[in-house]
Protein backbone atom coordinates (compact mmCIF):
# COMPACT_ATOMS: atom_id res chain seq x y z
CA UNK A 1 0.00 0.00 0.00
CA UNK A 2 1.39 3.41 -1.21
CA UNK A 3 1.58 6.36 1.57
CA UNK A 4 0.97 9.77 -0.13
CA UNK A 5 1.65 13.42 0.40
CA UNK A 6 -1.10 15.29 1.38
CA UNK A 7 -1.85 18.59 -0.14
CA UNK A 8 0.92 20.94 1.60
CA UNK A 9 -0.04 23.97 0.60
CA UNK A 10 3.04 24.73 -1.64
CA UNK A 11 3.90 23.36 -5.07
CA UNK A 12 6.91 21.08 -3.25
CA UNK A 13 8.35 21.22 -0.14
CA UNK A 14 11.80 19.30 1.07
CA UNK A 15 12.14 16.19 2.69
CA UNK A 16 13.36 17.30 6.09
CA UNK A 17 13.60 13.72 8.44
CA UNK A 18 12.38 10.61 7.76
CA UNK A 19 11.00 8.89 11.23
CA UNK A 20 10.51 5.29 10.21
CA UNK A 21 13.17 3.01 9.15
CA UNK A 22 12.33 -0.20 7.00
CA UNK A 23 10.64 -3.06 8.84
CA UNK A 24 8.50 -0.50 11.76
CA UNK A 25 5.23 -1.41 12.17
CA UNK A 26 3.24 1.88 12.65
CA UNK A 27 0.01 2.58 13.76
CA UNK A 28 -2.78 4.77 11.26
CA UNK A 29 -1.35 9.09 11.83
CA UNK A 30 1.54 8.09 12.96
CA UNK A 31 4.36 10.62 12.09
CA UNK A 32 6.69 9.54 9.36
CA UNK A 33 8.64 12.40 7.81
CA UNK A 34 8.79 15.96 8.38
CA UNK A 35 8.45 17.71 5.45
CA UNK A 36 9.69 21.59 5.21
CA UNK A 37 8.84 24.66 2.72
CA UNK A 38 9.29 28.13 2.65
CA UNK A 39 5.57 28.74 4.02
CA UNK A 40 4.98 25.39 5.50
CA UNK A 41 6.82 22.94 8.12
CA UNK A 42 4.32 19.72 8.31
CA UNK A 43 4.63 16.17 10.20
CA UNK A 44 3.20 14.08 7.41
CA UNK A 45 1.32 10.85 9.25
CA UNK A 46 0.41 7.64 7.82
CA UNK A 47 -2.92 7.15 6.72
CA UNK A 48 -2.82 3.61 7.58
CA UNK A 49 -1.46 1.19 10.11
CA UNK A 50 0.85 -2.10 8.44
CA UNK A 51 4.84 -2.67 8.37
CA UNK A 52 7.19 -0.24 6.47
CA UNK A 53 8.39 -2.49 3.28
CA UNK A 54 10.13 0.23 1.52
CA UNK A 55 10.84 4.38 1.85
CA UNK A 56 10.56 6.15 -1.55
CA UNK A 57 12.49 9.32 -0.44
CA UNK A 58 15.46 10.72 1.15
CA UNK A 59 16.54 13.20 3.59
CA UNK A 60 16.63 16.35 0.94
CA UNK A 61 14.25 15.00 -1.65
CA UNK A 62 11.38 17.47 -3.27
CA UNK A 63 8.13 16.17 -2.92
CA UNK A 64 4.71 17.26 -3.87
CA UNK A 65 1.33 16.18 -3.66
CA UNK A 66 0.59 12.74 -4.40
CA UNK A 67 4.07 12.02 -4.48
CA UNK A 68 4.81 8.01 -2.73
CA UNK A 69 6.31 8.69 0.00
CA UNK A 70 6.51 5.05 1.97
CA UNK A 71 5.03 1.84 1.23
CA UNK A 72 2.90 -0.39 3.55
CA UNK A 73 2.43 -4.11 3.77
CA UNK A 74 -1.07 -5.06 5.19
CA UNK A 75 -3.31 -7.83 3.55
CA UNK A 76 -6.57 -5.70 4.17
CA UNK A 77 -5.65 -2.51 2.45
CA UNK A 78 -4.29 -4.39 -0.52
CA UNK A 79 -7.61 -6.27 -0.51
CA UNK A 80 -9.44 -2.88 -0.36
CA UNK A 81 -6.75 -1.43 -2.90
CA UNK A 82 -7.84 -4.17 -5.81
CA UNK A 83 -11.57 -3.59 -4.69
CA UNK A 84 -10.80 0.32 -5.48
CA UNK A 85 -8.95 -0.54 -8.76
CA UNK A 86 -11.37 -2.90 -10.55
CA UNK A 87 -14.35 -0.29 -9.38
CA UNK A 88 -12.20 2.77 -10.71
CA UNK A 89 -11.86 1.10 -14.07
CA UNK A 90 -15.49 0.58 -14.44
CA UNK A 91 -15.76 3.61 -13.49
CA UNK A 92 -13.48 5.04 -16.27
CA UNK A 93 -15.34 3.23 -18.96
CA UNK A 94 -18.18 4.23 -17.73
CA UNK A 95 -17.51 8.13 -17.85
CA UNK A 96 -15.66 7.53 -21.20
CA UNK A 97 -18.70 6.69 -22.24
CA UNK A 98 -20.57 8.99 -21.15
CA UNK A 99 -18.20 11.64 -22.31
CA UNK A 100 -18.67 10.05 -26.38
CA UNK A 101 -22.65 10.63 -26.02
CA UNK A 102 -22.22 14.03 -24.80
CA UNK A 103 -19.76 15.21 -27.29
CA UNK A 104 -22.68 15.99 -30.24
CA UNK A 105 -24.76 17.94 -27.80
CA UNK A 106 -21.47 20.39 -26.64
CA UNK A 107 -20.34 21.03 -30.11
CA UNK A 108 -21.25 24.74 -30.34
CA UNK A 109 -22.94 26.35 -33.62
CA UNK A 110 -20.80 29.43 -35.40
CA UNK A 111 -23.59 31.65 -34.06
CA UNK A 112 -23.38 30.30 -30.52
CA UNK A 113 -19.64 30.95 -30.48
CA UNK A 114 -19.34 34.46 -31.60
CA UNK A 115 -22.47 34.63 -28.85
CA UNK A 116 -20.54 33.16 -26.10
CA UNK A 117 -17.14 35.63 -27.19
CA UNK A 118 -19.37 38.57 -26.58
CA UNK A 119 -20.39 37.53 -23.57
CA UNK A 120 -16.63 36.70 -22.39
CA UNK A 121 -15.76 39.97 -23.19
CA UNK A 122 -18.57 41.39 -21.64
CA UNK A 123 -18.00 39.85 -17.87
CA UNK A 124 -14.85 41.39 -16.98
CA UNK A 125 -16.25 44.93 -16.74
CA UNK A 126 -19.23 43.68 -15.31
CA UNK A 127 -17.70 41.44 -12.95
CA UNK A 128 -15.05 43.95 -11.49
CA UNK A 129 -15.27 45.35 -8.11
CA UNK A 130 -17.23 41.60 -7.00
CA UNK A 131 -17.31 40.86 -3.73
CA UNK A 132 -16.60 37.05 -3.06
CA UNK A 133 -16.81 34.76 0.14
CA UNK A 134 -13.42 32.38 -0.10
CA UNK A 135 -13.46 29.11 2.32
CA UNK A 136 -10.04 27.69 3.41
CA UNK A 137 -8.32 25.33 1.95
CA UNK A 138 -7.35 21.34 2.82
CA UNK A 139 -5.18 22.24 6.03
CA UNK A 140 -4.06 18.38 6.43
CA UNK A 141 -6.05 18.18 10.03
CA UNK A 142 -9.39 18.09 10.94
CA UNK A 143 -8.87 21.38 12.84
CA UNK A 144 -6.45 23.96 13.33
CA UNK A 145 -5.88 27.19 15.24
CA UNK A 146 -5.72 30.56 13.67
CA UNK A 147 -2.44 32.02 14.99
CA UNK A 148 -2.41 35.16 13.25
CA UNK A 149 -4.09 37.30 10.99
CA UNK A 150 -1.40 39.19 8.52
CA UNK A 151 -3.88 41.93 6.94
CA UNK A 152 -6.43 44.24 8.22
CA UNK A 153 -9.79 45.46 6.77
CA UNK A 154 -9.62 47.50 3.64
CA UNK A 155 -6.07 46.46 3.14
CA UNK A 156 -5.34 45.95 -0.72
CA UNK A 157 -3.47 42.08 -1.45
CA UNK A 158 -2.28 40.61 -4.28
CA UNK A 159 -2.84 36.80 -5.12
CA UNK A 160 -1.12 34.19 -3.22
CA UNK A 161 0.13 36.81 -0.81
CA UNK A 162 -0.29 35.21 2.66
CA UNK A 163 -2.87 36.18 4.87
CA UNK A 164 -3.04 33.94 7.79
CA UNK A 165 -1.23 32.29 9.84
CA UNK A 166 -3.15 28.59 10.52
CA UNK A 167 -1.53 26.05 13.44
CA UNK A 168 -1.81 22.83 14.53
CA UNK A 169 -0.22 19.59 16.24
CA UNK A 170 1.42 18.21 12.72
CA UNK A 171 1.35 21.47 10.99
CA UNK A 172 2.55 25.14 10.34
CA UNK A 173 0.53 26.86 7.09
CA UNK A 174 0.50 30.28 5.76
CA UNK A 175 -2.70 30.78 3.79
CA UNK A 176 -2.37 32.85 0.81
CA UNK A 177 -5.23 35.26 -0.78
CA UNK A 178 -6.94 33.53 -3.32
CA UNK A 179 -7.36 36.34 -5.43
CA UNK A 180 -5.87 39.83 -5.84
CA UNK A 181 -8.19 42.95 -4.31
CA UNK A 182 -8.89 44.69 -1.29
CA UNK A 183 -10.00 42.53 1.85
CA UNK A 184 -13.91 43.59 2.93
CA UNK A 185 -14.16 41.63 6.05
CA UNK A 186 -12.05 38.90 8.32
CA UNK A 187 -14.65 36.19 9.02
CA UNK A 188 -12.46 34.31 11.94
CA UNK A 189 -10.28 35.42 15.05
CA UNK A 190 -6.99 34.72 15.91
CA UNK A 191 -7.14 31.85 18.50
CA UNK A 192 -10.56 30.41 16.20
CA UNK A 193 -10.32 26.81 15.46
CA UNK A 194 -10.92 26.54 12.07
CA UNK A 195 -11.30 23.57 9.71
CA UNK A 196 -11.09 22.75 5.57
CA UNK A 197 -13.50 24.45 3.58
CA UNK A 198 -14.69 27.02 5.98
CA UNK A 199 -15.54 30.56 4.77
CA UNK A 200 -12.47 32.75 6.36
CA UNK A 201 -12.65 36.20 4.43
CA UNK A 202 -14.03 38.28 1.85
CA UNK A 203 -12.53 39.85 -0.84
CA UNK A 204 -13.61 42.45 -3.32
CA UNK A 205 -12.01 41.43 -6.67
CA UNK A 206 -10.02 44.19 -8.73
CA UNK A 207 -11.24 44.45 -12.72
CA UNK A 208 -8.01 41.77 -12.84
CA UNK A 209 -9.43 39.17 -11.47
CA UNK A 210 -13.19 39.36 -12.12
CA UNK A 211 -11.27 38.92 -16.30
CA UNK A 212 -9.57 35.69 -14.65
CA UNK A 213 -12.48 34.52 -13.23
CA UNK A 214 -14.79 35.03 -16.06
CA UNK A 215 -11.77 33.75 -18.62
CA UNK A 216 -11.57 30.24 -16.47
CA UNK A 217 -14.99 29.68 -16.67
CA UNK A 218 -16.43 30.68 -19.98
CA UNK A 219 -16.14 27.97 -22.63
CA UNK A 220 -15.25 29.93 -25.80
CA UNK A 221 -11.91 31.27 -23.88
CA UNK A 222 -8.73 30.05 -25.14
CA UNK A 223 -5.78 28.77 -23.12
CA UNK A 224 -2.98 30.72 -25.91
CA UNK A 225 -4.92 34.05 -25.33
CA UNK A 226 -5.95 34.08 -21.63
CA UNK A 227 -2.38 33.51 -20.34
CA UNK A 228 -1.06 36.61 -21.76
CA UNK A 229 -4.18 38.27 -20.85
CA UNK A 230 -3.52 36.87 -16.84
CA UNK A 231 -0.02 37.67 -16.82
CA UNK A 232 -0.52 41.37 -17.72
CA UNK A 233 -3.85 41.52 -15.23
CA UNK A 234 -1.95 40.03 -12.11
CA UNK A 235 0.77 42.75 -12.86
CA UNK A 236 -2.01 45.14 -12.96
CA UNK A 237 -3.21 44.13 -9.65
CA UNK A 238 0.05 43.98 -8.16
CA UNK A 239 0.30 47.64 -9.26
CA UNK A 240 -3.28 48.47 -7.46
CA UNK A 241 -1.74 46.76 -4.17
CA UNK A 242 1.80 49.31 -4.31
CA UNK A 243 -0.35 52.83 -3.05
CA UNK A 244 -1.55 51.11 0.15
CA UNK A 245 1.69 49.67 1.20
CA UNK A 246 3.09 53.54 -0.30
CA UNK A 247 0.55 55.08 2.28
CA UNK A 248 1.16 53.01 5.45
CA UNK A 249 4.89 54.28 4.66
CA UNK A 250 3.87 57.86 5.43
CA UNK A 251 2.77 57.06 8.93
CA UNK A 252 4.31 58.59 11.93
CA UNK A 253 8.05 57.86 12.43
CA UNK A 254 8.15 55.74 14.92
CA UNK A 255 5.92 53.05 12.78
CA UNK A 256 8.07 53.77 9.43
CA UNK A 257 11.05 53.19 11.22
CA UNK A 258 9.99 49.87 12.11
CA UNK A 259 8.98 48.89 8.98
CA UNK A 260 11.78 49.45 7.48
CA UNK A 261 13.65 47.49 9.77
CA UNK A 262 11.51 44.45 8.95
CA UNK A 263 12.36 42.09 6.67
CA UNK A 264 10.95 41.38 3.66
CA UNK A 265 8.65 38.23 3.18
CA UNK A 266 11.72 36.76 0.72
CA UNK A 267 13.93 37.73 2.83
CA UNK A 268 13.00 36.07 5.70
CA UNK A 269 11.65 33.19 3.64
CA UNK A 270 15.10 32.84 1.89
CA UNK A 271 16.81 32.71 5.80
CA UNK A 272 14.42 30.14 7.09
CA UNK A 273 15.37 27.61 4.58
CA UNK A 274 18.60 26.99 6.56
CA UNK A 275 16.78 26.39 9.47
CA UNK A 276 15.95 23.42 10.87
CA UNK A 277 13.17 22.80 13.32
CA UNK A 278 9.86 20.95 13.50
CA UNK A 279 6.70 23.09 13.21
CA UNK A 280 5.78 23.26 16.96
CA UNK A 281 9.54 24.92 17.79
CA UNK A 282 8.78 27.77 14.65
CA UNK A 283 5.18 28.20 16.40
CA UNK A 284 7.07 29.10 19.85
CA UNK A 285 9.30 31.27 18.18
CA UNK A 286 6.49 33.05 16.15
CA UNK A 287 4.63 33.70 19.28
CA UNK A 288 7.33 35.09 21.58
CA UNK A 289 8.85 37.13 18.33
CA UNK A 290 12.13 35.88 17.72
CA UNK A 291 14.18 35.47 14.61
CA UNK A 292 14.98 31.09 14.98
CA UNK A 293 17.79 31.77 12.69
CA UNK A 294 19.62 33.09 15.44
CA UNK A 295 19.01 30.49 17.78
CA UNK A 296 21.21 27.52 18.31
CA UNK A 297 20.24 24.15 18.24
CA UNK A 298 21.49 21.35 20.50
CA UNK A 299 20.09 17.96 18.72
CA UNK A 300 21.26 15.80 15.80
CA UNK A 301 22.33 17.61 12.78
CA UNK A 302 21.84 21.15 14.83
CA UNK A 303 17.78 21.05 14.90
CA UNK A 304 16.45 23.33 16.66
CA UNK A 305 14.67 22.16 19.82
CA UNK A 306 11.98 24.04 22.00
CA UNK A 307 14.58 23.92 25.16
CA UNK A 308 17.19 25.91 22.65
CA UNK A 309 14.52 28.12 21.27
CA UNK A 310 12.98 28.34 25.43
CA UNK A 311 17.11 29.53 26.49
CA UNK A 312 17.32 31.62 24.18
CA UNK A 313 14.22 33.89 24.27
CA UNK A 314 14.82 33.93 27.92
CA UNK A 315 18.30 35.35 27.38
CA UNK A 316 16.90 37.62 24.50
CA UNK A 317 14.29 39.23 26.26
CA UNK A 318 15.80 39.09 30.07
CA UNK A 319 18.09 41.09 28.55
CA UNK A 320 15.90 43.60 26.61
CA UNK A 321 13.81 44.01 29.92
CA UNK A 322 17.34 44.47 32.09
CA UNK A 323 18.39 47.51 29.60
CA UNK A 324 16.36 50.26 30.30
CA UNK A 325 15.42 49.27 33.92
CA UNK A 326 19.56 49.55 34.61
CA UNK A 327 19.28 53.06 32.77
CA UNK A 328 17.04 54.16 35.66
CA UNK A 329 18.36 52.29 38.89
CA UNK A 330 22.05 52.75 39.28
CA UNK A 331 22.30 49.82 41.10
CA UNK A 332 20.62 47.54 38.77
CA UNK A 333 24.03 47.80 37.02
CA UNK A 334 27.60 47.26 38.01
CA UNK A 335 30.81 49.04 36.43
CA UNK A 336 32.94 47.04 34.10
CA UNK A 337 35.48 44.82 35.46
CA UNK A 338 38.96 45.79 35.91
CA UNK A 339 41.91 45.39 33.75
CA UNK A 340 43.03 41.76 35.18
CA UNK A 341 46.28 41.26 32.79
CA UNK A 342 48.71 42.65 34.81
CA UNK A 343 50.42 39.59 36.77
CA UNK A 344 51.83 41.90 39.42
CA UNK A 345 48.82 43.31 40.51
CA UNK A 346 45.85 40.51 40.22
CA UNK A 347 48.35 37.62 39.96
CA UNK A 348 47.97 34.33 37.38
CA UNK A 349 44.14 33.82 36.38
CA UNK A 350 42.78 31.29 33.62
CA UNK A 351 39.35 31.77 32.16
CA UNK A 352 36.32 29.27 32.47
CA UNK A 353 33.45 29.22 30.43
CA UNK A 354 29.65 29.12 31.78
CA UNK A 355 27.32 26.50 31.57
CA UNK A 356 24.51 27.57 28.75
CA UNK A 357 22.18 27.11 31.55
CA UNK A 358 23.97 29.94 33.83
CA UNK A 359 24.31 32.23 31.23
CA UNK A 360 20.74 31.64 30.67
CA UNK A 361 19.83 32.61 34.28
CA UNK A 362 22.10 35.71 34.96
CA UNK A 363 19.15 37.93 33.19
CA UNK A 364 16.31 36.07 35.81
CA UNK A 365 18.85 36.65 38.34
CA UNK A 366 19.68 40.54 37.91
CA UNK A 367 16.09 40.93 38.27
CA UNK A 368 16.26 40.49 42.36
CA UNK A 369 18.29 43.86 42.75
CA UNK A 370 15.20 45.56 41.81
CA UNK A 371 13.47 43.96 44.17
CA UNK A 372 13.14 45.38 48.24
CA UNK A 373 13.87 41.55 49.40
CA UNK A 374 13.56 40.34 53.06
CA UNK A 375 14.20 36.74 54.80
CA UNK A 376 12.35 36.24 57.37
CA UNK A 377 13.89 32.34 59.14
CA UNK A 378 12.25 29.86 62.12
CA UNK A 379 12.65 26.18 62.58
CA UNK A 380 10.61 23.34 62.39
CA UNK A 381 10.00 20.35 64.97
CA UNK A 382 9.82 17.22 62.53
CA UNK A 383 10.33 14.63 65.30
CA UNK A 384 7.12 13.05 64.59
CA UNK A 385 6.82 13.82 61.27
CA UNK A 386 10.08 11.99 60.47
CA UNK A 387 8.84 8.72 62.47
CA UNK A 388 5.84 8.66 60.01
CA UNK A 389 7.95 9.17 57.01
CA UNK A 390 10.47 6.62 58.60
CA UNK A 391 7.07 4.25 58.72
CA UNK A 392 6.14 5.41 54.88
CA UNK A 393 9.37 5.03 53.65
CA UNK A 394 9.90 1.27 53.41
CA UNK A 395 6.68 0.63 50.96
CA UNK A 396 7.22 3.51 49.31
CA UNK A 397 10.38 2.36 48.68
CA UNK A 398 9.28 -1.07 47.37
CA UNK A 399 7.47 0.82 44.61
CA UNK A 400 10.16 2.39 43.39
CA UNK A 401 9.81 5.86 45.22
CA UNK A 402 12.10 8.28 46.70
CA UNK A 403 10.20 9.21 49.83
CA UNK A 404 11.93 12.33 51.69
CA UNK A 405 11.08 15.29 53.81
CA UNK A 406 11.03 17.60 50.68
CA UNK A 407 7.40 16.07 49.98
CA UNK A 408 6.37 16.77 53.29
CA UNK A 409 7.68 20.48 52.63
CA UNK A 410 5.57 20.90 49.48
CA UNK A 411 2.54 19.69 51.02
CA UNK A 412 2.53 21.83 54.22
CA UNK A 413 3.72 24.63 51.85
CA UNK A 414 1.34 23.95 49.79
CA UNK A 415 -1.45 24.24 52.45
CA UNK A 416 -0.33 27.27 53.96
CA UNK A 417 -0.30 29.00 50.39
CA UNK A 418 -4.23 28.27 50.22
CA UNK A 419 -5.06 29.90 53.63
CA UNK A 420 -2.64 32.52 52.45
CA UNK A 421 -3.00 33.66 48.77
CA UNK A 422 -0.88 36.81 49.03
CA UNK A 423 2.25 34.81 49.22
CA UNK A 424 0.96 32.93 46.28
CA UNK A 425 0.03 36.24 43.66
CA UNK A 426 2.14 38.47 41.21
CA UNK A 427 2.54 42.73 42.13
CA UNK A 428 1.14 43.72 38.57
CA UNK A 429 3.09 46.12 36.14
CA UNK A 430 1.75 49.41 37.72
CA UNK A 431 1.96 48.20 41.41
CA UNK A 432 -1.94 49.20 41.73
CA UNK A 433 -3.57 45.38 42.11
CA UNK A 434 -1.99 41.60 43.45
CA UNK A 435 -2.84 38.90 40.85
CA UNK A 436 -3.76 35.84 43.12
CA UNK A 437 -3.86 32.81 41.97
CA UNK A 438 -6.22 30.06 42.34
CA UNK A 439 -4.02 27.19 41.55
CA UNK A 440 -0.43 25.89 43.51
CA UNK A 441 2.20 25.69 40.65
CA UNK A 442 5.63 24.64 42.94
CA UNK A 443 8.73 26.09 41.59
CA UNK A 444 11.11 22.34 42.97
CA UNK A 445 14.91 23.60 42.45
CA UNK A 446 17.03 21.14 41.13
CA UNK A 447 20.86 21.10 41.38
CA UNK A 448 22.19 19.92 37.89
CA UNK A 449 26.07 20.05 36.80
CA UNK A 450 25.19 22.69 34.59
CA UNK A 451 23.51 24.77 36.96
CA UNK A 452 20.32 25.32 39.11
CA UNK A 453 17.35 24.72 37.28
CA UNK A 454 13.61 24.95 38.46
CA UNK A 455 11.00 22.70 37.34
CA UNK A 456 7.55 22.73 38.15
CA UNK A 457 4.64 20.65 39.69
CA UNK A 458 1.05 22.10 38.93
CA UNK A 459 -1.82 22.28 40.93
CA UNK A 460 0.53 20.78 44.04
CA UNK A 461 -2.72 21.37 45.97
CA UNK A 462 -4.69 18.65 44.63
CA UNK A 463 -2.26 16.44 45.70
CA UNK A 464 -1.49 13.72 47.72
CA UNK A 465 2.07 12.88 49.07
CA UNK A 466 2.96 9.92 47.24
CA UNK A 467 1.64 11.67 44.22
CA UNK A 468 4.03 14.89 45.04
CA UNK A 469 7.42 11.86 45.89
CA UNK A 470 6.23 10.65 42.42
CA UNK A 471 6.52 14.19 40.68
CA UNK A 472 9.20 15.53 42.59
CA UNK A 473 11.73 12.62 41.48
CA UNK A 474 10.43 12.61 37.76
CA UNK A 475 11.01 16.13 37.21
CA UNK A 476 14.71 15.90 38.61
CA UNK A 477 15.66 13.26 36.41
CA UNK A 478 14.21 14.56 33.43
CA UNK A 479 16.40 17.70 34.73
CA UNK A 480 19.73 16.19 35.37
CA UNK A 481 19.08 14.27 31.94
CA UNK A 482 18.66 17.28 30.70
CA UNK A 483 15.13 16.87 29.26
CA UNK A 484 12.82 18.79 30.53
CA UNK A 485 10.10 20.69 28.14
CA UNK A 486 9.45 24.38 28.09
CA UNK A 487 5.90 23.41 30.05
CA UNK A 488 7.96 21.97 32.56
CA UNK A 489 9.86 24.99 33.23
CA UNK A 490 6.51 27.66 33.06
CA UNK A 491 3.98 28.49 35.53
CA UNK A 492 5.40 28.47 39.09
CA UNK A 493 3.56 30.69 41.62
CA UNK A 494 6.10 30.02 44.70
CA UNK A 495 9.48 28.30 44.48
CA UNK A 496 10.79 25.77 46.86
CA UNK A 497 15.07 25.56 47.65
CA UNK A 498 16.03 22.56 49.47
CA UNK A 499 19.48 21.98 50.24
CA UNK A 500 18.55 18.69 51.74
CA UNK A 501 22.12 17.02 53.71
CA UNK A 502 24.27 19.78 52.15
CA UNK A 503 24.86 21.07 55.50
CA UNK A 504 24.51 25.02 56.99
CA UNK A 505 21.99 26.18 59.04
CA UNK A 506 20.12 28.79 57.26
CA UNK A 507 20.61 31.16 54.08
CA UNK A 508 18.92 33.73 51.83
CA UNK A 509 17.31 32.55 48.97
CA UNK A 510 16.17 34.87 46.22
CA UNK A 511 13.04 35.32 44.99
CA UNK A 512 12.25 34.55 41.23
CA UNK A 513 10.37 37.08 39.69
CA UNK A 514 7.55 37.87 38.79
CA UNK A 515 6.89 35.41 41.95
CA UNK A 516 6.66 37.12 45.45
CA UNK A 517 8.12 34.49 47.68
CA UNK A 518 10.88 31.89 48.05
CA UNK A 519 11.10 29.01 50.90
CA UNK A 520 14.76 27.89 51.75
CA UNK A 521 15.21 24.58 53.55
CA UNK A 522 18.51 23.51 55.05
CA UNK A 523 19.84 20.07 56.39
CA UNK A 524 17.76 18.90 59.96
CA UNK A 525 19.67 18.79 63.00
CA UNK A 526 18.88 17.46 66.33
CA UNK A 527 19.13 20.24 68.97
CA UNK A 528 18.07 20.48 72.44
CA UNK A 529 14.14 21.81 73.05
CA UNK A 530 12.52 22.60 76.62
CA UNK A 531 9.68 20.44 77.79
CA UNK A 532 7.67 22.56 79.72
CA UNK A 533 5.75 20.23 81.20
CA UNK A 534 8.60 17.69 81.95
CA UNK A 535 10.99 20.65 82.86
CA UNK A 536 13.63 19.27 81.41
CA UNK A 537 15.53 19.62 77.84
CA UNK A 538 14.86 16.88 75.07
CA UNK A 539 16.53 15.92 72.09
CA UNK A 540 14.20 16.86 69.13
CA UNK A 541 15.29 17.41 65.15
CA UNK A 542 14.77 20.81 64.10
CA UNK A 543 14.34 22.02 60.21
CA UNK A 544 15.73 25.20 59.25
CA UNK A 545 13.41 27.52 56.94
CA UNK A 546 14.32 30.33 55.59
CA UNK A 547 11.39 32.51 53.14
CA UNK A 548 12.37 35.21 51.20
CA UNK A 549 9.78 37.66 50.04
CA UNK A 550 9.09 40.71 47.73
CA UNK A 551 8.50 43.45 50.92
CA UNK A 552 6.17 45.43 48.09
CA UNK A 553 3.37 42.90 48.56
CA UNK A 554 4.34 40.89 51.75
CA UNK A 555 3.96 42.97 55.25
CA UNK A 556 6.81 41.51 58.08
CA UNK A 557 4.62 40.35 60.46
CA UNK A 558 2.45 38.53 58.05
CA UNK A 559 5.70 36.83 56.63
CA UNK A 560 6.53 35.68 60.46
CA UNK A 561 3.02 34.45 61.08
CA UNK A 562 3.28 32.30 57.31
CA UNK A 563 6.55 30.81 58.27
CA UNK A 564 5.41 30.28 61.82
CA UNK A 565 2.15 28.72 60.08
CA UNK A 566 4.42 26.50 57.61
CA UNK A 567 6.39 25.31 60.58
CA UNK A 568 3.42 24.28 62.69
CA UNK A 569 1.94 21.96 59.41
CA UNK A 570 5.41 20.22 59.60
CA UNK A 571 5.48 19.45 62.57
CA UNK A 572 2.01 17.50 62.84
CA UNK A 573 0.78 16.85 59.33
CA UNK A 574 -2.54 15.74 60.82
CA UNK A 575 -3.61 19.40 60.91
CA UNK A 576 -3.51 19.65 57.11
CA UNK A 577 -6.59 17.22 57.20
CA UNK A 578 -8.53 19.24 59.65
Amino acid sequence: MDIKAPDLGVDSAEVSEIMVEVGDVIAKDDNIILLESDKASVEVPSSAAGKVTKISVAVGDQVSEGMVLIELESEADNAESNVDTKENSAADEKQKADETAAKPETKPEPAATESASSDANDKPASNAGKSTTHALPDLGVDEAQVSEIMVSVGDIVTADQSILLIESDKASVEVPAPVAGKIEKILVQTGDMVANGQDFIIIMSSGADAADASESTSDSAEPKHSAPAKSEEKAAAKTTGEPKQAEKSTTPNAVASKQADKLTEAQVNEKLVDVYAGPAVRKLARQLGVDITQVNGSALNDRILKEDLFAHVKESLNTQKAAPASGNVASASLPSLPDMSNVEIWGETTTQDLSRLQKVSIPQLNYNTLLPQVTQFDLSDITETEKLRGELKGSMKAEGIGFTILAFVVKATAYALTQHPRFNSHLNDDNTQVILRKSVNMGIAVATDDGLIVPVIKNVQDKGLKQIAIEIGELAVKARDKKLTTKDLQGASFTISSQGNLGGTAFTPLVNWPQVGILGVSEASMQPRWDAKKQSFEPRLMLPLSLSYDHRVINGADAAVFTRYIATLLADPRRILL
